[in-house]
């Protein structure tokens, strides 16, 4: 087994295209890839927004605490059953 360890960039799509020239034709192998953002120059990874993961602009702030309805609850806790014992 041989770990290669590479840095990459993603093109504009988000998209990394990988060929690891392995030297053995027509050979199987398996692969692990670990993906992980590379840190910052302060050793943090860059946080993504909340529109960069997909949510809409102000969704949150619009959506909570929207049900209007007071009926809206948790229902009670039901009691524990009771049962006997084991042995």
């Amino acid at each position: 087994m041989r770990v290669l360890q590479l840095a990459a960039k993603a093109d504009s799509n988000g998209i990394i295209r990988l060929e690891l020239p392995l030297g053995s034709a027509n050979e199987e192998f398996e692969l692990a890839i670990v993906v992980s953002p590379k840190p910052t120059a302060n050793g943090t990874a860059k946080t993504k927004t909340l529109e960069e993961l997909g949510w809409p602009p102000g969704f949150f702030e619009k959506t909570y605490g929207s049900i209007g309805d007071d009926t809206f609850c948790e229902p009670e806790e039901l009691p524990f059953e009771e049962t006997e014992p084991l042995d």
